[in-house]
């Protein structure tokens, strides 16, 4: 039997079935490709969800990971070490925040953020104990975990979990009249994809971040933007806040702040915001280990000095345009920023997964997203040579 087989069956008896994946194994990976076990080559065009923006097992972050593992990979924040200091400063000056709280994972940086506007909320703001409320978007994502699926409109993530957790309301996205009217003296915060990636790759109308600031520093309301998956220059800016020049007041990040290699994960906000959290009101084991802050902090490098953000600009035009130029008979409409790309497959074409899984025979690796909606993200290191290849893939399956 081939290795990708067993490896298959091996995962679908052991694992819980919480994913339906592609039927591909991946054994190596480097850049933008990826091979599976007997050799085949593919190019990546989804990067673990915007995790390997800085492409597959990049060497200056491996090496960062291999030095780190043999010093300390582990203390525990009961002790200081000498790596998270660097990781915080580093990210606190691309953030233009005054502190950072270090986790692990996307959504454990979403419960943070809630955590941390919650409190701030009561201590701060003087909204009553126990009353306070988040304003939330139609369509969202952030994670799966309880409090976060409370305020999903996905069915499936959120049947059979139930009783969920009060204090969120939810309005539809880009409807800024919307928003002002959920506003009432509980809100406390407003938390935002500024692209909603899971969603479908839904791009707000423009100026609409801008006047969530105004309103939002009008009300006295934090402005809590959720850059996992669009920050770190996957939109072809630092982040996706920066095109309306937006500052939040809190940021959550994680993916590729890693670089692929690691669970890392933050969030910043200014002292202002930061200094209601006391010692033991939150925390984690593995959050801001020195493992994790040696490869964030060379992530950051390589994102900053390799100019991921622009390159990503430059090509996402480029993939853009190209894929609307194909004038697909399946596709209703092509929409993106820098290379987080939304194509639209019409209801009479079918479903997004069966293109997605004619791609992978033509060694291309993407998902759908939503059912309709195909998710074209590649590593930002892609050149336009590598788009070609996969344009040309493209236009066999799409014509």
């Amino acid at each position: 039997m081939q290795q990708s087989k067993i490896a298959i069956s091996r995962t679908e008896t052991y694992c819980a079935h919480n994913y339906h994946p592609l039927p591909v194994v991946v054994s190596k990976a480097e850049g933008v490709w990826v091979w599976n076990p007997e050799g085949h080559r593919y190019l990546d065009m989804l990067s673990s969800y915007s995790a390997v923006n800085q492409g597959h097992n990049h060497p200056r972050i491996r090496a960062a990971a291999i030095d780190q593992l043999g010093r300390v990979p582990l203390t525990s924040r009961a002790f200081y070490n000498d790596r998270l200091g660097e990781f915080a400063e580093k990210l606190c000056t691309i953030t233009r925040k005054d502190k950072i709280l270090p986790m692990n994972t996307g959504t454990e940086a979403v419960e943070t953020s809630l955590k941390i506007a919650r409190k701030w909320g009561h201590t701060v703001k003087g909204v009553l104990e126990n009353t306070a409320e988040i304003i939330t978007f139609e369509n969202n994502f952030h994670g799966r975990t309880i409090s976060v699926i409370s305020f999903s409109t996905e069915v499936q993530y959120r049947r059979g979990f139930g009783p969920f957790t009060p204090g969120f309301v939810r309005v539809p996205f880009g409807n800024i009249d919307a928003l002002e009217q959920a506003i009432t003296s509980r809100t406390v915060a407003v938390l935002v994809e500024p692209v909603q990636g899971e969603g479908g790759v839904i791009i707000p109308p423009d100026g609409y971040l801008r006047q969530m600031r105004r309103l939002c520093t009008k009300k006295q309301i934090l402005m809590i933007a959720d850059e996992v998956q669009t920050g770190l220059a996957r939109t072809g800016r630092m982040f996706a806040c920066d095109y309306e020049d937006v500052e939040p007041d809190m940021y959550v990040l994680g993916k590729a702040l890693s670089g692929g290699f690691y669970p890392i994960s933050a969030v910043a906000a200014d002292d202002d915001i930061m200094q209601v959290i006391t010692p033991g009101d939150h925390g984690s084991t593995f959050g801001g280990n020195p493992l994790a802050a040696a490869i964030g902090s060379t992530a950051l490098d390589v994102i900053i000095e390799e100019h991921l953000a622009e390159n990503a600009e430059r090509m996402g035009i480029y993939f853009i345009n190209a894929l609307r130029n194909l004038n697909s008979p399946h596709v209703a409409e092509v929409r993106g920023k820098g290379l987080l790309i939304g194509v639209d497959i019409k209801p009479e074409s079918g479903v997004a997964m069966d293109f997605c899984k004619k791609l992978m025979k033509q060694g291309i690796l993407c998902k759908d997203t939503r059912k309709s909606t195909m998710r074209f993200s590649p590593p930002l290191t892609i050149t336009k040579d590598e788009l070609d290849w996969a344009l040309e893939r493209i236009a066999k399956v799409l014509t």
